[in-house]
């Protein structure tokens, strides 16, 4: 049996909701949307493990079930797996993460 295509789609869905793909290549704007679409309680989110504060954000936002933020995880479950994985993106990407933080500092959502 051929497991690679099956393999495939489910991380190509993981990293479409990634909250390191989400923080770190899409832009400020975006995760700012993302963030205030989930209701989350955040200020600022830090751009050195931007990713698993991304989704610790999520876990802390109002409960919405409808909420369909583009990207954004739609389960619990899918939130804690994505906050492991986004700790180990955001561990490969640390150097330009922290070159970032100190040139443009937090990725401000402005509530």
């Amino acid at each position: 049996m051929n497991l690679t295509k099956p393999i495939l789609a489910i991380l190509g869905l993981s990293l479409s909701g990634c909250g390191t793909i989400n923080t770190v290549v899409r832009g400020d704007d975006v995760t700012a949307r993302n963030l205030k679409e989930w209701g989350t309680h955040c200020a600022s989110v830090p751009r050195i493990y931007s990713g698993a504060v991304y989704n610790f954000c999520i876990l802390n936002g109002e409960p919405n079930a409808t909420a369909q933020a583009p990207g954004a995880p739609a389960s619990i479950p899918f939130v804690i797996w994505d906050i492991a994985l986004s700790g180990a993106l955001d561990t490969l990407v640390l150097p330009y993460t922290v070159y970032r933080q100190v040139e443009d500092g937090n990725i401000e959502l402005h509530h």
